[in-house]
């Protein structure tokens, strides 16, 4: 188990990375308050599960509670630096489904509703997990 714990949580990144991981975390915390608890005015779980089955994203409540979820606890994990790879993945997976599932077919701009800004998280997540938390983090102190 420690070498479990040891290979989520080692990082070789600097400071650079840290600056990354907690400017996208709170992006995504802001993005998932949204959508769980109605927050900075946001439709919340109701009207996200509403706007996911009109998708065809059934259940569309389970289907919001999921993406507000990865979201808003991914988003907090990235601030604090804690469990950052398994945090950074759930939002990975999670860009990849709102780009495939909304944002593609409206081109690459997000003054159109494109996928520029998920594919920018995506990117930031992305790197995030192959880089680890960097040197300002929970997983860094736990690494040691």
């Amino acid at each position: 188990m420690n070498a479990l714990i040891k290979s989520l949580t080692t990082t070789h990144a600097g400071y650079g990375l840290t600056v990354l991981r907690v400017i996208v975390g709170l992006t995504f915390a802001a993005h998932g308050s949204q959508k769980l608890f109605g927050w900075f005015d946001g439709p919340g779980l109701e009207g996200v599960g509403q706007w996911m089955e009109s998708l065809g994203m059934t259940p569309g409540y389970l289907f919001a509670l999921l993406a507000g979820s990865a979201e808003f606890f991914g988003g907090l994990a990235l601030i604090i630096g804690l469990l950052v790879r398994p945090a950074a993945l759930a939002l990975s997976v999670t860009m990849l489904v709102a780009i495939f599932s909304v944002h593609i077919s409206n081109g690459f701009f997000m003054s159109a509703n494109g996928y520029e800004f998920a594919l920018a998280l995506l990117a930031a997540s992305v790197a995030i997990l192959i880089e680890g938390a960097g040197k300002l983090s929970v997983d860094q102190r736990l690494s040691i």
